[in-house]
């Protein structure tokens, strides 16, 4: 892409986002419907002014994971631990339950081979925790009991949802799978989930003390970002998505993270939270995140191309109607295996519901390296639209007619 294109791709994207979200919240409908709508709206599916580019994208990466460093930012991490093993079991549900039903539709329904039903039943899995979190935010519940268990569980599934998708490429280009690498990958995944944040806890003080001498402005703004982005960087090295080193550098910076260093019976460090410099780096981010974090939102729909659908095919539909009912309600029934009001089980169900950009890379992928015939990828672009763009409308629904 030339720059000047550049140029105009973003304007138009930060003005659609902007306009589309500005009228959907003025309707009572969710803003992230409207960025959503806005990227059909002036992606390949309607207008076809912006394509799916790869700068983007990459912009559209740096969106979602600013918004994960502020979630990380909120996150009370001794308010997940009270929440025990329920983010555990919301996100193994959430994960074995549309999986399992994805393969055995997918194979007995519609005589699938092995792989392609496979890959079916992983595009179902996924969770886009970006808007999960962004939806919770636009209706005033990221705080609540409900949103601690889903953020705690969309975290662990997106870690499964990489997992599968390594098995299934292994699968694609070596027609195996080896567990020896996937275990391999879990241990990397796990100790950089456990270790990062305290390294990162370290990298903040430092970068508290420097920003008290600073000869310049805008110190704490500049190596805040530059440690999102290293740590971002580290997670794609052990495998992991890079969004899990946006929470985990939001972890460090937050109000509520400290931890002691133990030699013997005694703490022989201590690291306290820092609420003073978590409140100064909220107030300098928020401004970058409301920027760029719409640009994940509209390119989640610039990338559904809602043209490639055959929508005259009866198979289709057929296909897209039952994967949907998989979809929705293998995700919907996690929220009712774990012990919480009736009213708390069903915002973390219909929470886990959005697909978006996740269902979007396991269909993808499966339509790029031959796994999916045309008709296959079409009914899945259909569950992950609905996936996608429904959960907010209900969960705003849901809210308002519980009263809350």
């Amino acid at each position: 892409m030339e720059l000047h294109q550049f140029f105009l791709f973003l304007a138009i994207i930060l003005i659609a986002a902007r306009l589309l979200s500005e009228t959907a919240a003025r309707f009572g409908i969710p803003p992230v419907i409207g960025e959503l709508v806005a990227g059909l709206l002036i992606g390949p599916s309607l207008l076809g002014w912006v394509s799916p580019d790869t700068t983007m994208k990459l912009l559209a990466e740096i969106g979602i994971i600013l918004l994960l460093f502020e979630v990380g930012m909120d996150t009370d991490l001794s308010r997940l631990a009270r929440s025990g093993a329920k983010p555990y079991v919301v996100a193994l549900v959430g994960f074995a339950l549309p999986f399992g039903l994805g393969y055995l539709v997918s194979s007995q329904v519609f005589g699938m081979p092995d792989l392609m039903a496979l890959f079916v039943g992983g595009t179902l899995t996924a969770t886009s925790i970006g808007i999960t979190v962004r939806v919770l935010e636009d209706l005033g519940r990221r705080q609540s009991d409900e949103a601690q268990i889903v953020i705690g569980a969309a975290v662990l599934d997106d870690i499964l949802g990489v997992l599968a998708l390594a098995f299934l490429y292994q699968l694609v280009i070596g027609q195996h799978a080896s567990y020896d690498v996937l275990g391999e990958v879990a241990l990397y995944i796990l100790l950089f989930m456990v270790l990062t944040p305290m390294v990162a806890k370290l990298a903040s003080l430092v970068i508290e003390r420097l920003e008290q001498h600073a000869a310049t402005p805008g110190l704490l703004l500049t190596m805040a970002l530059a440690m999102i982005l290293l740590f971002s960087w580290l997670a794609h090295a052990v495998g992991a998505p890079e969004i899990m080193g946006g929470f985990a550098a939001g972890l460090a910076f937050s109000q509520h993270f400290g931890f002691r260093l133990w030699m013997g019976k005694r703490p022989a460090l201590e690291f306290k939270p820092s609420p003073k410099l978590a409140h100064r780096l909220e107030e300098q981010v928020r401004p970058l995140i409301h920027t760029f974090s719409p640009l994940f939102f509209v390119m989640v729909g610039v990338s559904l191309n809602l043209r490639a659908v055959d929508w005259s095919s009866s198979h289709v539909w057929l296909m897209a109607t039952l994967l949907l009912l998989v979809a929705f309600l293998g995700k919907f029934a996690a929220g009712f295996c774990i012990r919480e009001p009736r009213h708390n089980q069903i915002a973390v169900g219909m929470s886990m519901v959005p697909r978006g950009e996740v269902g979007l890379i396991f269909a993808q992928l499966g339509y790029s390296q031959g796994v999916f015939d045309g008709e296959t990828y079409a009914a899945l672009l259909i569950v992950i639209a609905l996936t996608t763009m429904a959960p907010p409308l209900l969960l705003k629904w849901f809210y308002r007619s519980a009263g809350g």
